[in-house]
């Protein structure tokens, strides 16, 4: 028996979801979950649709080449299908924060996360012990305005030879280019703190403090050329008061980062998430 995650994106109009579901229904597969969004103002539609089917009914590429002749066609379909026993790589860019990656790290080595973890990539040697930990390659790539280009050719390189599916920054303190954006849309992860762009800046939460503010937060995003704008995948907050020292944000805003990526990550890998127009569209 296997599994298929189905998304799917178009205009809406008349008999989508029955024409989707008989089609599972003619290839004896049995749905186990199914929801879907209409945006009213774009008129556009968007599904996301779990089905089981037996091992000797019909095989998964052809299940999807039947799909797109009979269902994407006809509706004009933007969508994908995978198994949900595929393993994803994902590739870690890092600088000298740790937070993130050891959270990462620690839920990837538990088996919280169906996913394989080909490489870390930092600009800095600081973090590569943490790798060796986890018998992880670690590749430092240090980065500075004359060898940009070129170190964004090796990691270009070393993303294509390892065949990697997605990228998160966590905490990697570089802009990323346009040309490593458009090879990886809407596959790139990111985590800062929700403070920007009022707080912004290598001090966020000294600005944050100076203001007496009543709640600090996390955001995660997919990265786009407009820099920290790009669709949220998940965001979360935690209240303060005046009590709390400076450290106290701190160290309360690292762990909404850990918590706040490791969820928009999950959300990634289970194909919880569309996007459209900037905005996403997250499925429960």
């Amino acid at each position: 028996m296997y599994k298929i995650i189905l998304q799917i994106n178009c205009n809406d109009q008349k008999g989508i979801i029955a024409a989707v579901t008989s089609f599972i229904h003619e290839y004896q597969g049995n749905i186990v979950y199914i929801d879907q969004h209409v945006d009213q103002e774009q008129n556009e539609f968007f599904m996301r649709l779990e089905s089981k089917f037996q091992s000797n009914s019909i095989p998964l590429k052809q299940l999807e080449e039947k799909f797109s002749q009979t269902i994407a066609k006809p509706f004009n379909m933007t969508w994908g299908m995978q198994t949900s026993d595929q393993k994803p790589k994902m590739a870690l860019f890092v600088s000298k924060y740790d937070h993130c990656l050891y959270d990462i790290l620690g839920r990837y080595s538990s088996g919280e996360l169906n996913v394989e973890i080909p490489f870390i990539i930092s600009n800095h040697i600081d973090l590569k012990p943490i790798a060796n930990n986890f018998n992880i390659d670690y590749y430092h790539i240090p980065v500075t305005k004359e060898n940009k280009g070129d170190t964004e050719e090796i990691q270009l390189e070393l993303l294509a030879k390892h065949n990697v599916d997605f990228i998160v920054l966590a905490r990697y303190m570089q802009i990323i280019s346009p040309k490593l954006i458009s090879k990886f849309q809407n596959n790139i992860i990111n985590i800062h703190h929700s403070f920007l762009p009022a707080f912004a800046g290598a001090k966020p939460y000294h600005s944050a403090f100076k203001r007496g503010v009543k709640i600090i937060g996390a955001t995660s995003h997919y990265v786009t050329e407009d820099l920290d704008e790009g669709p949220i995948i998940e965001q979360d907050i935690t209240h303060v008061s005046h009590s709390h020292t400076i450290n106290d944000l701190v160290l309360k805003g690292r762990d909404l980062e850990k918590i706040v990526l490791s969820r928009a990550i999950k959300l990634h890998l289970e194909k919880k998430t569309m996007v459209h127009n900037n905005k996403t569209i997250i499925f429960s």
